[in-house]
């Protein structure tokens, strides 16, 4: 077999421009950088204490000169002990470079890249060496190389003054160069691994395993199902013309088969098939059991094995049901022959540098979108294809992944070297991440084809190319001729024909942006989407996030360094006038840091809720955004430091899979339970309407049947729907003698209920809050339980463990009690002991009415 050998050690890097731009600071000119590989230009020179955390204050500014540079790596390694034979071969083998870069060992040009989205191999048998190769990569400026283009071929349109800068000339991450949520830090750099691979007479080039399912797919229990692979091999040979048989064989689950190749032939097929298969599914509908597929290449004359691979697979099916209805045409992910309810988030780059984002800060985040319910990511194109680690924890925690291709908010050149390039990556990345069950829809672009009709692009670009070929085209045969097994969509939105608007509420799926840039969020009720696959609502981070990052003093929405982690155009302007309809003015920055991100929740909260309500219709909410990749007032429900915001926990109620919500229907109000479930639900529900004291004015008992993925709904009586006096009244709706729901942690909350609130909250007569507390706090656990019990009516009662320290966090959030109720909040990462006092009043426990006047 091969070797592998990484080079990753020794790694210098330098200034290449000669002379270098003046704004490179003395400190870096002629010097020379340790360099670590995986990184870049920017995680190296902090290392070297040579610049600022560019996630502090206002320092992203003052570094924009490191996107404007060239930059050297350079290694010096040993090679193999002896010089390659006749039937070796020596490949360089680079997984990712960022991006412009120019590869020379021993002083010769083996190759050069332009593409931060795909890897390369290049053949170095001739020039490697058994004592001392020198290794040096040089990287062009990425923003240079894009102005480049774009003067060569004409400028395209882009999203707004936002993100000036020219990223659809360039295959890479495109929030890179800014976006409404993202500083403007441009890297380069070795960011996936690199290495030294030794081969002889044949390689495994590519292994594309096509999956499928036939038999019963409708059950997670055994039953007949038959899994099958499809195993398809593409084979290297060091001599393509040498008469060497081949033998190419494939076992998963004690099932194995095998061909030969013959001489001259580089492909080949295996097919196998696996009796009563577990099938895979999403987590809350069965289990997640995965297979371990191995490949072997061997010679057909010796046995002799050339190479390996091996990666896990589950079996399971997958369509994307766009059918047309009296509606319009449905958009709905279907898994075993099963209709799911995408219960979704976004996911945009963990760290605007990702060579930072290793398996264990993976399963942080997935982990915590599996707590939230959340059942769907997707990976928003203006990002990356995430590192196969992102898709082995989704395959383990049963989190379905919409992948997007890495076409964002802009018109794209189609014209070389683009479209070549485009393909290559999209062709490698297919195949690439085929094996993986959590995969089941690959999506052309975002917003842009929403962009050509409504973005003013058509006059801008006369007849230029803008990526519709990619869309409708290019990537739609790369799917089908690379791995058919899944489904493509061209963008999103989308509505299925260019002959219908691209955002239509009645086809494909929808963005709701409309709402936070324009209105109030009781506008989401004048939607109801097939899908929506983007909406959202801003607020603040974690205040231990904020304080970390930002050192204003006076500290205040617009002071100067929290302005500059506000990238939304006009965003707290937004917050305030969000804020306006829904709330008192804050009169301080407590008040206003807890507002407005009690406003996001509950913004969040109620479109999801809403559409909800509607399944059948509606069959996806993708809320914007799961997380953040640096500390800055965004859509996010867990902030840059990984620390879940109230928007998270609003989350964990609206996306559990059995939900109650109060809904306006035709002029009443009625009860709607919605079961993702694939069991029945029956709930008997007490619905009353109640005064702040507690005093029931009304009530009414129904018994509710909801069959495994439905929904069913009662309407509430006018005189219990009906309040006297809407400033002190509350309808709460809850069910009969259920167990406290937890999280996939064990994390205990309230019974389930559901709240119709008659008024705004700075309309409604809140009491003033009284609560007693109490702790019980174990110090060498770091862990604390906070007891709350209500001597008023307390809404969204929340505990902020960050405030007492930044290490704690509380388990639960947003708790609404009447008179007499108590709630145990579970704080874990505290480092020091706290008292009652601690944790009674604000900043540290808030509530919904406590900033009244």
């Amino acid at each position: 077999m091969g070797s592998w050998r990484d080079i990753d050690h020794g790694w210098e890097l330098t200034v290449a421009d000669e002379p270098p731009p003046p704004d490179v600071p003395e400190n870096v000119r002629g010097g020379v950088v340790p360099a670590t590989v995986p990184g870049c230009v920017h995680t190296d020179l902090l290392a070297a204490n040579l610049i600022p955390d560019p996630y502090l204050d206002q320092n992203e500014h003052a570094l924009r000169w490191i996107g404007r540079t060239r930059w050297r790596y350079a290694t010096r390694f040993a090679g193999p002990p002896s010089p390659p034979g006749e039937s070796e071969r020596v490949d360089l083998v680079c997984e990712g470079l960022d991006t412009i870069a120019t590869i020379t060992l021993n002083d010769e040009v083996v190759g050069a890249t332009q593409n931060m989205h795909r890897s390369y191999r290049f053949d170095v048998t001739r020039l490697i060496r058994s004592e001392a190769n020198d290794l040096v990569i040089t990287f062009d400026s990425a923003e240079r190389y894009a102005r480049e283009q774009r003067d060569r071929l004409g400028d395209r349109p882009g999203p707004n003054s936002a993100t000036p800068e020219p990223f659809n000339f360039v295959r890479k991450m495109a929030c890179n160069f800014g976006w409404d949520w993202g500083p403007v830090l441009v890297t380069a750099g070795i960011w996936k691994p690199i290495r030294l691979h030794t081969w002889h007479t044949a390689r495994l080039a590519q292994v594309r395993p096509l999956v499928s399912v036939t038999g019963s797919a409708g059950t997670s229990e055994r039953s007949g199902a038959v899994g099958r692979v499809q195993v398809i091999v593409e084979v290297e040979r060091v001599d393509p013309e040498a008469n060497v048989g081949l033998r190419v064989t494939a076992t998963v689950a004690g099932v194995q088969g095998q061909v030969d190749i013959g001489a001259g032939v580089s492909s080949a097929t295996v097919e196998l098939g696996v009796p009563d298969v577990e099938l895979w599914w999403p987590h809350g509908l069965g289990d997640q059991p995965l297979y371990d597929l191995t490949v072997t290449l061997a010679s057909a004359s010796t046995g002799d094995v050339l190479d390996t691979w091996t990666r896990r697979i589950g079996f399971r099916t997958v369509r994307l049901d766009t059918t047309p209805d009296d509606i319009g045409s449905a958009f709905t992910i279907v898994v075993n022959d099963v209709p799911i309810f995408a219960r979704g988030a976004n996911w945009i780059p963990d760290d605007c540098f990702p060579s930072r984002v290793d398996r264990s800060r993976y399963q942080a985040r997935l982990h915590q979108a599996k707590d939230a319910g959340i059942n769907l990511l997707r990976v928003w194109g203006g990002g990356i294809y995430e590192q196969d680690a992102f898709y082995d924890v989704a395959d383990e925690l049963g989190i379905l992944v919409w992948q997007d291709f890495l076409f964002a908010c802009a018109a794209y050149p189609e014209e070389p070297p683009f479209a070549g390039e485009v393909e290559a990556e999209a062709r490698e990345n297919v195949a690439r991440l085929m094996p993986h069950p959590s995969l089941v829809l690959w999506n052309g672009n975002n917003e842009n084809i929403w962009g050509w009709f409504d973005w003013g692009w058509r006059s801008r670009l006369d007849d230029r190319t803008w990526g519709k070929g990619y869309y409708v085209d290019l990537l739609a045969r790369v799917v089908d001729e690379t791995d058919p097994t899944r489904p493509y969509w061209p963008g999103s939105p989308y509505s299925g024909s260019f002959d219908i608007h691209p955002n239509a509420d009645e086809f494909g799926c929808k963005h709701v942006w409309d709402v936070w840039n324009e209105r109030d969020y009781t506008g989401y009720r004048d939607y109801v989407p097939r899908f929506v696959a983007e909406f959202g609502w801003q607020g603040p981070p974690a205040w231990a996030t904020l304080t970390r990052a930002v050192h204003d003093d006076p500290l205040t929405p617009d002071s100067p360094a929290l302005a500059s982690h506000q990238k939304a155009v006009d965003g707290n302007g937004k917050l305030a006038r969000g804020l306006a309809p829904h709330f008192d003015e804050p009169q301080s920055f407590d008040d206003w840091h807890w507002l407005t991100q009690l406003n996001q929740a509950r913004a969040a909260a109620y479109g999801i809720e809403h559409f909800r309500s509607h399944r059948g219709r509606c069959m996806g909410t993708v809320i914007w955004q799961l997380n953040d990749c640096w500390p800055v007032i965004s859509w996010a429900a867990i902030d840059g430091d990984g620390r879940r915001k109230p928007l998270w926990y609003a989350l964990r109620r609206v996306y559990d899979p059995r939900l109650l919500t109060v809904q306006p229907r035709e002029g009443s109000l009625v009860v709607i339970a919605v079961n993702e479930d694939r069991e029945p639900w029956t709930a008997d529900v007490a619905i009353e309407r109640r005064t702040f004291a507690g005093e029931v004015l009304g009530r009414h008992e129904a018994k509710l049947e909801i069959a495994g993925g439905s929904t069913n709904a009662v309407k509430i009586p006018a005189d219990v729907a009906t309040a006297s006096d809407p400033s002190s009244e509350v309808l709460v709706v809850s069910v009969a003698d259920e167990p406290p729901m937890t999280d996939s942690s064990g994390h205990g909350q309230l019974h389930r209920r559901a709240w119709w609130f008659y008024a705004e909250d700075k309309n409604l007569a809140y009491p003033e809050p009284d609560v007693d507390v109490s702790v019980s706090q174990d110090l060498r656990t770091g862990t604390a339980e906070v007891s709350v019990t209500a001597r008023s009516f307390v809404r969204d009662l929340a505990v902020f463990a960050d405030r007492l320290d930044p290490g704690a966090e509380a388990d639960d959030m947003l708790v609404t009690l009447f008179p007499g109720e108590s709630h145990t909040f579970r704080i874990a990462g505290l480092g020091r002991p706290i008292v009652p006092a601690d944790v009674s009043s604000p900043p540290v426990l808030r509530s919904a009415g406590d900033t009244r006047r």
